[in-house]
C-alpha cells in the first residue's frame, strides 16, 4: 500500500489549502484514513480522522476550520484547511488504518503512512 500526499505549500494567514492523499494498493474504502502532525518519536497526532462509514474526527485546534473528506471512486482523501494560522505550519501526514469495528485516532492504530507535505502559514 501505498500513499502519496499533495497540496501543500506557503500561505498567508487567513489563507486556505486543500491537502489530497492518493492510496494505491489495498482496498481503500475499507481503510480508516487520516491526517497527521508529527508528534514525539512515533506518535503522531491527528488532525482529522475520516472512518470508512465516513464518520468524522478532528482535534480541537481544527474543528471549524479544516475538513476531511475521501472519495473511494478515486481512492482518495482531502483535508480542506481554511482560515490558517501560522501555528498551523507543520509536516502533515496521510494514514491509512485497516482496523475494524473503530474509528482509530491513535498514529500507532495505522500501518501506512505518506512521506509528508509540508505547510507552511506566514505573512
Amino acid at each position: 500500500v501505498q500513499l502519496v500526499e499533495s497540496g501543500g505549500g506557503q500561505v498567508q494567514p487567513g489563507g486556505s489549502l486543500r491537502l489530497s492523499c492518493v492510496v494505491s494498493g489495498g482496498t481503500f474504502s475499507e481503510f480508516a484514513m487520516g491526517w497527521f502532525l508529527p508528534g514525539s518519536g512515533n506518535d503522531r497526532q491527528y488532525v482529522a480522522v475520516i472512518g470508512f462509514s465516513g464518520k468524522t474526527y478532528y482535534r480541537d485546534s481544527a474543528k471549524g476550520r479544516f475538513t476531511i473528506s475521501r472519495d473511494n471512486a478515486k481512492n482518495t482523501v482531502y483535508l480542506q484547511m481554511n482560515n490558517l494560522n501560522p501555528e498551523d505550519t507543520a509536516t502533515y501526514y496521510c494514514g491509512a488504518s485497516p482496523t475494524v469495528g473503530w474509528d482509530p485516532i491513535h498514529s500507532f492504530e495505522y500501518d501506512y503512512w505518506g512521506q509528508g507535505t509540508q505547510v507552511t502559514v506566514s505573512s
